[in-house]
């Protein structure tokens, strides 16, 4: 009985501690809630002046409310980098906790793929969808990311690694997380989407430590 404990005990924490190869994989979130989703551990070691995000994200609830795409807080503050979409506007991109929109004419319902980078020298944002660039935005020009990160899929952190609200939360799938400590140049970005990548040094989806809360299961990505 002791041994079978043990067994279970490790079973349980092999996804918090081990890494695993997301290749062709999603995380499924498949109904609202305040207490499902999932926890990156990010691969970081001094202060962040610079990063990109990518990722690929499916979900019907754009023409419907309001939802958390991707949520790293520090203990200072808890949208030190949220991206969220924001009904009837378009893309929510915070840094430090001020926030730029990226608007969006048209919602469709289909997979959907953004990179978004940031560098503290001159503030600038960039924001890619489906390999095409919106026009470059500043923000929090001089700031610095700071290294003691949670990172979250699935919900929006209004505290360090948790208070969640069930109208932020994702319903949907999300997969091909990826981040690094510089900003890719716009044909690495064309790379990525067209499935490449550039070893991340903070987030690497195919060699992924993560941690699951709640209802999430990992399913076949639905996109190509």
């Amino acid at each position: 009985m002791e041994k079978l404990l043990c067994f279970l005990v490790l079973t349980s924490l092999s996804h918090a501690f081990g890494q695993t190869d997301m290749s062709m994989k999603a995380f499924v979130f498949p109904k609202e809630s305040d207490n499902s989703y999932v926890t990156l551990k990010a691969r970081l070691t001094k202060p962040l002046k610079a990063f990109t995000v990518c990722l690929h994200f499916y979900t019907e609830l754009s023409s419907t409310r309001g939802y958390s795409i991707f949520s790293y807080a520090t203990k200072r503050q808890n949208n030190e980098i949220l991206i969220f979409w924001s009904k009837d506007i378009g893309y929510s991109f915070t840094v430090g906790g001020s926030e730029i929109l990226f608007e969006v004419p048209e919602v469709t319902v289909a997979p959907v793929h953004i990179c978004t980078s940031w560098e503290s020298a001159s503030g600038i944002v960039e924001f890619w969808v489906d390999g095409k660039p919106r026009a470059r935005k500043s923000l929090k020009r001089g700031y610095t990311v700071g290294e003691d990160a949670s990172i979250i899929l699935g919900q929006e952190q209004d505290s360090f690694g948790g208070s969640f609200e069930t109208q932020q939360s994702l319903v949907g799938d999300i997969g091909n997380v990826n981040m690094w400590d510089f900003v890719l140049s716009p044909d690495e970005i064309s790379t990525v989407y067209r499935g490449g990548t550039f070893s991340p040094s903070v987030l690497y989806w195919r060699a992924l430590k993560y941690e699951v809360q709640g209802e999430v299961f990992i399913k076949p990505q639905l996109w190509s």
